[in-house]
């Protein structure tokens, strides 16, 4: 209909013309009629032939152009030592591609102009954060507007500022605002096809602005932003007619050039005639004065351009939301801070990107060596090949990671290798825990949230244009696994809703399947030395290659171990720096003359024999001592001292006191300097020298404390039906569990733990100072904590004392302590099985008891 409504105007004035030459043949209104018909079918196919004939000849154009840049990139990428060996023909043929990524560069250029509103006090926080972070990216130029009296911070002399002349920082910005508009237009007017007046305040996506405008037509009138009308206080307020608007500031506004055009020579007259003095009335009731357009009335300006209405808590928490994910601007970001923080927020989602794109790529690659090997006369031309292996290097990678999605990638060789599935329903469900229901972790619960995220932007791709979007509701059960090779599975059961809203609208629920993988991709690799990253290219190329050997050697491997090499030949003196530093080591002590044995035996094969850089504080309690043992504890350490006279290696520090550890660390923190490494440990603990290198390494000054995560071992009498262990560094299910609630053995700078109010030295008895300390690092916004297991940081199994008089919140934790060191699960329902008689009745005796005493 919409075909012969538009030619029905010529038609007739052709069948006019026909009739007024043969006035003296009648025509009939049917014979009329029929005529026009044929002849509006003639022209019709005339013109959809010439549609067609173009159309075909325009896609073969694009067809053959881009595997022809394709083609020739990757031989100037792959392999430029063999360009003269390349036909004439082909090398005339990457000069113009060379000279297309230049002229596309300089598109980019001439895309788009950024006005920043900013003043005199923020041009060394916010104005300095916008151009560190987005304003540099963006696909044209930026400028920062102030007033006549600004001048460029110290820290920021390449700052591109304007001071506006007869402009002040008085708000409401409005003078500001239109100057800046006249200046874009009059200097940069001619130069690019967009033009953005922004805060400096808002985050803008350039990346995604940069696709957006390539979208619309730039030599017509825009006037883009999210369109407003005032609050409901300000309602009626505005002179505003029904159908006029204006564009809101906070979160940008775009200008086509024909629109800066049509309004840049009434500035002067707009500023004139002001009536409110919110500045993005005004300059809506310009434009829609002389440029006769509103700005855009469309319900997806809301997230395309998103104001957050939290204030100064905007975008401070949480930034994994659809709302950030979807938008191109991001408004406001009071704080200058939190401007690099969404921005390496934004860096990690174009890395996503690329790591998906790469993995894309692998399974491309791998798919056309697989059609290769299948039709070998098609094979690639050596002559475009790289002399070296980097093709048959990226074969191998793209075996590994370019395998297509599917659950049945990986294939056990036996019983021990399956991996299990965990139910997801409100908790979680797994056989492979000791706690077989728990809460969703949070890890889990995240990535949870970044596949289903993900999995609906993919389903309203194209909602739009289908009239219909499909909203997320809720997740009523699943499966999940993780296969260490690949990476995670999952199969969802998910709740959906359908909403159509084009045509006969309607709103149903639907149940949907989903079977997602997440595909890992290669091992990347950051050392830092405190507080500088290490050149790390050869350390990761070291563990990818390994990678890639053991997954050829066995690609059936449940277990995939890594040997990490030094990265660089300057590794020898940052070892040879990182041995020397002195560790501080603070050991309370009170009787336990057996573990203090075996203590100072380890401290003397780690330390001492190994010229270790560790001096040993002693904190030695007196009064919970008697003389056999005080004296048999000096003897010790007398003995080991004689050994090593050359070496300042020990040192006592007596304490007439009932025994508190927080008193005890505390003194020993009092013996060492400001900026003097500590680590506080137990006697009940033995160690090695890879835990002395852990804490040099993780314990950086006025950055980082290191919190070890120990393992602690099960009752060998359970467990080996022994009093002890045969191999305290045998480190599996059955023969102990990570402390991960355990915060007494860590190591920091007494600096940071004086920053934190040091130890709560009123706390006496057994725990809760380690758990004070660490709450106030938690607190703390300028120390970072790292935890992390040190397999090699052991701690040795003891009954451990309860003291009644604890508090009872205490008592409990000391309780629990002692239940967790006893064995597993399974090895304690086996006690309980072979001797379930006597636990039986037992337990019957007791409830019986209990039944009694509430009567």
């Amino acid at each position: 209909m919409a075909y012969f409504s538009y030619v029905y105007p010529k038609r007739q004035t052709f069948i006019q013309k026909i009739n007024s030459g043969r006035k003296h043949h009648h025509v009939t209104p049917i014979n009329r009629r029929l005529l026009q018909i044929i002849c509006g079918f003639l022209a019709g196919l005339f013109i959809a032939y010439i549609i067609l004939k173009y159309r075909r000849s325009f896609h073969s154009t694009c067809r053959r152009t881009p595997s022809i840049v394709q083609f020739k990139e990757n031989v100037n990428h792959f392999d430029n030592s063999k360009s003269e060996d390349i036909a004439e023909n082909d090398a005339k043929n990457i000069t113009p591609i060379k000279k297309n990524i230049e002229q596309r560069k300089n598109i980019n250029r001439s895309l788009l102009f950024v006005g920043v509103m900013t003043a005199q006090k923020y041009l060394e926080t916010r104005a300095a954060a916008v151009y560190d972070t987005w304003g540099k990216e963006i696909p044209g130029k930026i400028a920062f507007f102030s007033s006549a009296i600004s001048v460029k911070p110290i820290n920021m002399p390449h700052l591109p500022l304007v001071p506006l002349k007869g402009v002040d920082d008085s708000y409401p910005p409005q003078k500001k605002s239109f100057l800046m508009l006249q200046y874009m237009w009059e200097h940069f007017g001619n130069k690019y096809e967009w033009f953005l007046r922004a805060d400096d305040d808002v985050y803008i996506r350039a990346d995604k602005i940069e696709t957006f405008l390539r979208s619309i037509n730039s030599s017509k009138p825009h006037f883009i932003g999210q369109a407003g009308r005032g609050n409901q206080e300000e309602f009626g307020l505005l002179s505003l007619e029904y159908d006029e608007n204006f564009c809101m500031g906070g979160p940008g506004i775009i200008l086509s050039r024909e629109t800066l055009r049509k309004i840049a020579p009434h500035v002067k007259n707009c500023l004139q005639n002001l009536y409110t003095t919110h500045e993005d009335v005004e300059l809506g009731r310009c434009v829609q004065r002389f440029a006769r357009i509103p700005c855009t009335w469309s319900y997806e300006m809301q997230s395309i351009f998103y104001h957050n209405f939290s204030g100064n808590f905007a975008f401070t928490g949480n930034l994994k939301t659809k709302e950030v994910h979807r938008a191109i601007t991001l408004h406001p970001i009071k704080q200058h801070k939190h401007m690099y923080r969404v921005h390496h927020y934004m860096q990690g989602l174009k890395i996503h990107d690329l790591q998906q794109r790469k993995i894309s790529l692998y399974r491309d690659l791998r798919l056309m060596e697989e059609l290769r090997r299948l039709h070998p006369e098609f094979s690639v031309n050596k002559d475009v090949l790289p002399a070296d292996n980097y093709y048959s290097n990226l074969l191998r990678e793209a075996n590994l990671f370019g395998m297509q999605p599917d659950l049945n990638k990986y294939h056990p060789r036996n019983e021990d290798d399956v991996f299990s599935w965990d139910l997801i329903s409100r908790s979680i469900y797994s056989n492979m825990n000791l706690n077989p229901r728990r809460k969703i972790e949070a890890y889990l619960k995240e990535g949870l949230d970044d596949v289903i995220r993900e999995v609906m932007d993919n389903i309203n791709l194209f909602s739009r244009e289908r009239g219909r979007i499909i909203e997320f509701q809720q997740i009523l059960y699943g499966y999940h696994r993780l296969n260490p090779l690949y990476g995670p599975d999952y199969i969802l059961d998910v709740l959906l809703t359908f909403k159509k809203y084009r045509g006969k609208k309607m709103t149903v629920p639907v149940r949907r399947h989903a079977y997602l993988q997440q595909q890992f991709t290669g091992l990347e690799v950051r050392e830092m030395f405190e507080g500088i990253e290490r050149n790390t290219e050869n350390l990761t190329e070291n563990i990818f290659a390994n990678t890639l050997k053991t997954y050829s050697t066995n690609t059936q491997s449940k277990n995939v171990y890594f040997h990490i090499a030094k990265s660089s030949p300057d590794d020898e003196i940052v070892e040879n720096k990182i041995s020397h530093k002195l560790i501080n080591m603070v050991l309370p002590l009170s009787g336990k003359l057996e573990a203090f044995s075996r203590f100072m035996k380890n401290y003397e094969v780690v330390c001492l024999k190994q010229n270790e850089n560790v001096l040993l504080f002693i904190v030695l309690f007196l009064k919970t001592n008697d003389d056999m043992v005080y004296d048999k504890t000096l003897a010790i350490i007398n003995k080991i001292k004689s050994r090593y006279r050359t070496k300042k290696t020990i040192k006592i520090i007596p304490l007439e006191e009932k025994f508190a550890r927080a008193k005890a660390l505390n003194y020993g923190m009092k013996q060492v300097n400001e900026n003097d490494l500590l680590f506080f440990i137990d006697v009940d603990m033995i160690w090695t020298t890879d835990t002395l290198r852990r804490i040099r390494l993780n314990t950086v000054l006025g950055k980082t404390i290191y919190f070890p995560i120990v393992f602690s071992e099960f009752d060998p009498t359970i467990v080996y039906h022994s009093h002890i262990s045969p191999n305290h560094f045998l480190i599996n299910e059955e023969s102990g569990y990570w402390r991960i609630f355990g915060f007494g053995i860590m190591s920091s700078y007494k600096a940071d733990i004086s920053k934190v109010g040091g130890f709560n030295i009123s706390i006496t008895g057994w725990g809760k100072e380690d758990v004070d300390l660490f709450e106030k690092f938690v607190s703390s916004k300028n120390i970072s904590i790292l935890r992390s297991a040190d397999p090699n940081l052991i701690h040795i199994f003891h009954i451990v004392d309860c003291d009644s008089s604890l508090d009872l919140n205490r008592l409990n934790m000391c309780h629990n302590t002692r239940t967790e060191t006893y064995g597993n699960v399974y090895q304690l329902a086996n006690l309980i099985y072979s001797i379930k008689t006597n636990i039986f009745q037992f337990a019957r005796s007791k409830i019986h008891q209990a039944n009694i005493i509430n009567r």
